[in-house]
């Protein structure tokens, strides 16, 4: 008899980014709403990035951590990402690298305060971190949390 596929029709990179994302709750649970457990978290998160998405989520950090210090690092599926006072992430990047994608993308959840009418984007596609798009992502953080 064969053994029933139980993936969902999950990638692997997918079911990989699931059970991190287990392991992280099982962690966060532990830790508390603890701000260093979680800048650590973050900070291994990005050293263990290739060095493309590395660049980009090092620059993520240095814009909110400098426009929206009240956010707290803390990883999301793996990936560094930023929570509010509730623990609920408002914005975070994924690798290019880690769904083999030919871009990394900053994506703001639902908590962002980005609204603007009936549609507005959410999520960013990003190749290099330029002056240009180090200020565009500030100007979208501190709307996100105003």
């Amino acid at each position: 008899m064969a053994k029933a596929d139980t993936s969902g029709g999950l990638s692997a990179e997918e079911r990989d980014a699931v059970k991190q994302r287990a392991k992280e709750l099982r962690e966060q649970e532990k830790a508390g709403k603890n701000r260093a457990a979680g800048d650590k978290a973050v900070r291994d998160a990005i050293a263990e990035m290739e060095p493309a998405d590395r660049s980009l989520a090092e620059g993520l950090y240095k814009v909110v951590t400098e426009v929206a210090p009240d956010l707290v690092p803390k990883t999301y599926y793996g990936m560094p990402g930023f929570a509010n006072a509730e623990g609920k992430i408002v914005v975070f990047i994924q690798a290019a690298a880690k769904f083999k994608t030919r871009y990394a993308t900053i994506g703001f959840e639902d908590r962002a305060n980005l609204d603007d009418g009936d549609l507005w984007p959410i999520g960013f596609a990003v190749r290099n971190w330029t002056p240009e798009v180090e200020a565009k992502i500030a100007e979208l953080v501190r709307k996100a949390v105003g």
